[in-house]
């Protein structure tokens, strides 16, 4: 009788004629203060990346130190610190720019390959660093939110935006974009610590009467802008938000200020018959009982991109070798959640380009962008009002 092998099993057959390793991995990210909720969900991804894993590669462990940074840039460099200390063979880090940013570079410094789903901003590939890659970046985020606005038929945006370094990058390159392809747009500026949006709001309903207000912000930002909207009803056709916005546990939150919006995200609430999708979604349902969010999505797809680089560097017999691992995650070109990955020079991921979901009056979240991934047509005009 002849036994038809999968083929998860057997690339674990196959690796395992290398012998067995443990695999020490730092994980540093933001699972205390305000950026609590996105660093949450990216360990979430990284402890499900280790789970599917060990089912590929039985004969291998994933050992995961995961260190609090409290989402202080101080306490992120003390996290890697202590990390490279541990003696980890890399590091899982960075929940936003301002963090990723002096987290990587103490890593660079201790000779750690540093690996992030979350340092989006120009700035982090700019620095030589070489050991430092990323699966996102502002560039991606920018043609995703572009692409969208550009298939809906927007004519003019206004573009709401944080001062932080991540959000003014992106929120610049967007009105590049926008403005080549004929998109009047109004910028908007505001301090990390503003929380009331209303006057904004009333500039672009009674000056700016722009066709959609775009949101470059994280979670609580979001949610003043889309109540200052709510109670003022600018006479907008769509409301498109950044990274951060387009999760279950958003929708879950804010159910009455949701519908109809869009943000950038990885996966659809449902998603469908992708296997890569289906293995995610049911580990991550199993251990979790609950839907990911795209943080834990991208910090999943950057996490299995190192596990299977240290299985590969292992199996070569140089992963004790300075340099071995950075190579092989330079060289990596697979398929993840995201689509194709492939690092440049710097780290950086050249193939990103952010999906775009759409939340339903339900919560579920569909794509709509780009078609190649859509699993609804966007509603346009449609507004949570």
């Amino acid at each position: 009788m002849r036994i038809r092998l999968s083929a998860a099993l057997s690339a674990a057959l196959i690796a395992g004629s290398a012998g067995a390793a443990d695999f020490k991995v730092g994980v540093q990210l933001s699972l205390t203060g305000p950026l609590a909720l996105a660093g949450s969900e990216m360990n979430h991804g990284v402890q499900i990346a280790a789970d599917v894993f060990a089912r590929r590669y039985p004969q291998h462990r994933v050992l995961l130190s995961v260190v609090d940074d409290e989402s202080s840039p101080a306490k992120a460099v003390a996290a890697v610190e202590k990390l490279a200390a541990q003696r980890v063979n890399a590091i899982v880090g960075g929940t936003i720019s301002n963090i990723t940013g002096p987290a990587s570079e103490a890593a660079n410094r201790a000779g750690v390959p540093f690996v992030t789903p979350g340092g989006t901003s120009d700035d982090m590939v700019k620095r030589g660093l070489q050991s430092f890659f990323r699966i996102s970046n502002n560039p991606g985020y920018a043609r995703g939110m572009s692409g969208l606005l550009g298939s809906l038929g927007v004519k003019s945006a206004a573009i709401v935006y944080s001062t932080r370094d991540a959000t003014s990058d992106l929120a610049g390159k967007l009105k590049t974009i926008l403005a080549a392809a004929g998109v009047a747009t109004v910028m908007h500026p505001f301090d990390p610590a503003v929380k009331d949006f209303k006057p904004i709001v009333n500039k672009i309903k009674l000056r700016d009467r722009s066709e959609a207000i775009v949101m470059i912000a994280y979670e609580n930002d979001y949610a003043g802008i889309l109540r200052a909207a709510r109670v003022l009803k600018p006479p907008v056709k769509a409301l498109v938000g950044a990274w951060a916005l387009a999760t279950p546990k958003m929708a879950a939150a804010f159910p009455e200020l949701l519908p109809n919006v869009y943000g950038a995200t990885v996966l659809p609430t449902q998603v469908g018959s992708n296997p890569l999708a289906l293995e995610f979604d049911q580990a991550y349902r199993q251990r979790y009982k609950s839907s990911a969010s795209y943080h834990a999505q991208t910090s999943y797809a950057i996490a299995s991109l190192l596990f299977e680089a240290l299985a590969k560097t292992e199996q070569a017999g140089v992963l004790g070798k300075p340099g071995a691992l950075v190579n092989t995650l330079r060289g990596s070109q697979q398929r993840t959640l995201l689509g194709p990955v492939r690092f440049d020079a710097r780290g950086d991921n050249l193939n990103y380009t952010a999906h775009m979901g759409q939340f339903r009056a339900n919560g579920d979240i569909d794509i709509v962008w780009p078609a190649d991934y859509a699993t609804a047509k966007p509603r346009y005009p449609a507004l949570p009002w």
